[in-house]
């Protein structure tokens, strides 16, 4: 009998995780590696949400949910909204997701049809042109050539090229960290709407921002879908429980969606999410660690002959330029995880263009792994 496989399926593979599987197959053997390849909170989930998944569990009545979400959680979320931000959100234009990743197939199920055409910065998110790919979308990868983030101006220059359905950026971005300025967000949100360009605003790495307030593309206008989750500054990426606020003309279309695809998040990290919002003490600390690492990474990284190709403003990520050392940064980051045993993420993943000159370093890890992850590179390169 054999065996059919779609196209689908011919996706580019996410290399991060292949990098995850072969340090962890190193670990394995007994060696130690430092992990700086996958954009993951050491810190385990706020003491407050753990306490409150115990609580469920002991319960033991852990079930579905309506597609959309607790209520409850909702309701969270619109306060986290009015009291962050000072933007007043629905709870009914809120979508709890199993994690940020569902909700990206659920934006895209719910806003194109086969075929459209949709802008992404380039570097970018991997899985933003993979899912799209498999889906049969049109993915256009807006080059920056340096600029920092995506701008109106490269908006309007790719419609005018080819018209777009639509639009996806980050801010803070990931892989280099960079922030859109709140003026330039603006510019943005505004020049996509005056196109007819649906916007996506993936706003994951908000709270991990280190020289400017947080700033929502929804503060813009209604007709943004924002994208949100509680993994990177909340430490709940195992939980795999995010959220998405829609314009209230998609609510429904995303609702039948994920009724078929994913019935509804798991129940148990939505009671648990809940607490997150409470745990800013704790969480603050983590940040602060955060900063540090960062400060020490943007000092040595170019000592060791890693310029940095974008402004580390936000997230836990150091997006460097390796050709002073390859031209090949796949390669590169093979030997360095098989040589110095640390692991970090090829520029492939992020830009299939410029990518091969370009690694990205996570800094989410503790101060005694960054320093010694760059003590191993100090040595290995000499």
């Amino acid at each position: 009998m054999s065996v059919s496989s779609s196209r689908r399926g011919q996706v580019e593979p996410f290399h991060a995780m292949d990098v995850l599987a072969g340090a962890n197959r190193l670990i394995a053997q007994g060696i130690d590696v430092i992990s700086m390849a996958v954009g993951q909170p050491s810190d385990p989930a706020p003491a407050a949400v753990r306490r409150a998944a115990a609580e469920a569990l002991e319960r033991g009545r852990i079930g579905y949910t309506d597609a959309l979400g607790l209520m409850s959680l909702r309701e969270a979320i619109a306060r986290h909204y009015a009291e962050h931000y000072g933007v007043e959100v629905s709870p009914a234009r809120i979508a709890v997701t199993t994690g940020s990743s569902a909700a990206f197939n659920l934006a895209f199920l719910a806003m194109f049809d086969a075929g459209d055409r949709v802008a992404i910065a380039a570097p970018g998110y991997p899985a933003y042109r993979n899912i799209m790919a498999a889906l049969g979308i049109d993915v256009l990868e807006i080059e920056l050539d340096g600029a920092p983030y995506l701008d109106a101006g490269h908006l309007r220059a790719a419609h005018a090229r080819k018209p777009l359905k639509g639009v996806l950026f980050a801010s803070p971005a990931n892989p280099t960290g960079a922030v859109i300025p709140a003026r330039e967000l603006a510019e943005l949100v505004s020049a996509a709407r005056e196109l007819g360009i649906t916007v996506i605003s993936d706003e994951i790495y908000h709270r991990l921002a280190y020289g400017a307030p947080d700033t929502t593309a929804l503060a813009y206008g209604d007709e943004v879908t924002v994208i949100n989750s509680f993994s990177k500054y909340y430490c709940m990426t195992g939980w795999r429980i995010g959220w998405m606020v829609l314009p209230q003309e998609l609510v429904r279309p995303v609702e039948r969606i994920a009724q078929s695809l994913y019935i509804s998040a798991p129940e148990l990290s939505q009671i648990a999410a809940m607490e997150a919002f409470s745990a800013t003490v704790e969480l603050e600390a983590v940040k602060a660690r955060y900063a540090q690492n960062r400060e020490l990474l943007m000092q040595r990284l170019p000592e060791l002959g890693f310029p940095l190709g974008a402004p580390m403003d936000g997230a836990f990520y150091a997006f460097c330029d390796v050709s002073r050392h390859t031209n090949d940064s796949m390669e590169f980051a093979g030997r360095m995880l098989a040589e110095a045993h640390v692991a970090a993420t090829p520029g492939r993943d992020f830009d299939p263009v410029q990518g091969h000159r370009f690694i990205r370093f996570s800094y989410a890890g503790s101060n005694s792994d960054i320093a010694e992850a760059l003590a191993r590179l100090e040595r290995w390169l000499k």
